[in-house]
């Protein structure tokens, strides 16, 4: 049984309204969950402390034991600091290891 962290949404049309469960992968998004983690409400205003709640102990406890979160709960998670970003890839110049072409004039 693979484990999800994801949305379940509610609300009305127009509306949404996102709670943050626990669920097996394979149970429908509104369908049957293990836990609820938090909710998400994306027409909240920005500085609203409504906006977003999440209970960081749970959260932990499903991510240590091997729950894998969507996208978008992954980004919540990020801004929340209980997942580290990923790490930046530093590509290097096309022509080498030369920084400018001024040296070739």
């Amino acid at each position: 049984m693979a484990v999800k962290i994801r949305f379940a949404r509610l609300g009305c049309k127009h509306r949404p309204f996102y709670r943050i469960v626990v669920a097996d992968s394979e149970s429908r998004r509104d369908g049957k969950f293990i836990q609820v983690v938090g909710f998400y409400d994306p027409l909240a205003a920005k500085e609203d402390t409504k906006k977003m709640s999440l209970n960081y102990d749970r959260a932990k406890y499903w991510l240590s034991v091997g729950a894998q979160p969507s996208d978008p709960v992954r980004r919540i998670l990020m801004q929340a600091g209980l997942i580290e970003p990923p790490s930046m890839v530093v590509m290097a110049r096309k022509g080498g290891e030369g920084g400018s072409n001024d040296d070739q004039a």
